[in-house]
């Protein structure tokens, strides 16, 4: 068990809020509409988006985008502001806790064939909403469904 892992399960155990990070892996279609990846969890095979433990030295962006290459076997750009929050119970030993998650979105610009988690893991691009109806979550189910991509910033005149 990671370190940050069982400082968050003693934090739990004395009634804290517990954080960890999360990605939304994101591609346009040909179309220009937004899709979506979803991975499956490994014990309960629900549909989710990859997620994991804050990890020392790393911001909580870069360890999104690890958590995005070792669940769901994706590398890209990570975009710097969170695309927002959600909560859910997390099942732990004999207890449930409240998780915060912090949601990153990752620009897809490589899939690979083979990556870490890839023999206990589904993977599926979807569109957002119907990504969202697959989803258990209701906040990240709404964050998924209702996902928008940053304007960019306007050009300077010269």
């Amino acid at each position: 068990m990671a370190a940050t892992k069982k400082k968050a399960v003693r934090q739990a155990k004395k009634g804290e809020r517990i954080r960890q990070v999360a990605a939304i892996p994101f591609r346009l279609n040909p179309r220009g509409g937004i899709e979506v990846m979803l991975v499956t969890s490994r014990t309960t095979r629900r549909f989710i988006v990859p997620k994991g433990w804050p990890m020392k030295g790393k911001s909580g962006r870069k360890a999104a985008t690890i958590e995005a290459l070792e669940e769901a076997g994706v590398l890209g750009k990570t975009l710097k502001q969170p695309a927002g929050t959600y909560s859910y119970w997390k099942r732990l030993a004999n207890r449930f806790v409240r998780v915060d998650v912090i949601v990153f979105l990752l620009e897809v610009t490589e899939e690979l064939a083979d990556w870490q988690e890839a023999k206990r893991r589904q993977r599926a691009w979807l569109a957002p909403a119907e990504a969202a109806m697959l989803i258990d979550e209701p906040d990240l189910s709404t964050l998924v469904n209702t996902l928008a991509l940053p304007k960019p910033a306007p050009l300077e005149q010269a």
